[in-house]
């Protein structure tokens, strides 16, 4: 498997853990999805909205790079967070919907990956303002594992209310998809 392939199969399986994820958060009311459980952001839905400020933050970013990916065109007119907690939408249904259109996004991006523009470099600035400059592919694959760390972290919350999200291994998505 190459890098490149590797972050297309990674973009599949984010949007198959994400829809798996919003089905078992919808079985919670309101008051539910707000409540802070003591994780790093709070509630579920604080948690979910964290990993779309950061899912946003990096796609921002990628869409800087000098291969001007076409996919991440509808990215550039998003507004960009102004810290890793802002709420960017007020309800489950418009988060979820966001959601949805970002990861398609994911999609079409990974599609766009070659191992050499995966090997190049991306420069860009923290939200500090702190000017960096990494290889393209670890970034990307920071950029998914950043992802699965929330989502695990979304999983064990949905876990102490109650709910079972089912099997969340990558190779499980793979084998329902029909993938070696």
């Amino acid at each position: 498997m190459t890098i490149s392939s590797y972050f297309r199969r990674m973009a599949r399986y984010n949007q198959w853990m994400n829809a798996k994820i919003y089905a078992a958060a919808s079985r919670l009311d309101e008051a539910a999805l707000f409540e802070d459980r003591g994780a790093f952001f709070g509630s579920v839905f604080g948690t979910l909205n964290h990993i779309m400020v950061a899912d946003t933050i990096w796609l921002k970013r990628f869409a800087g790079h000098p291969r001007r990916f076409p996919s991440l065109v509808p990215v550039k007119s998003l507004a960009a967070p102004e810290s890793l907690r802002q709420t960017l939408h007020d309800d489950m249904g418009s988060l979820e919907a966001a959601r949805r259109s970002i990861d398609a996004i994911i999609i079409d991006f990974a599609e766009e990956l070659s191992d050499d523009v995966c090997a190049s470099s991306l420069g860009y600035s923290t939200m500090a303002g702190q000017a960096f400059e990494n290889e393209l592919g670890l970034l990307i694959a920071h950029f998914f594992n950043h992802q699965t760390h929330h989502r695990g972290q979304v999983t064990t919350l949905l876990s102490q209310a109650g709910i079972d999200v089912g099997v969340t291994d990558l190779v499980a998505m793979a084998r329902e998809a029909g993938m070696q």
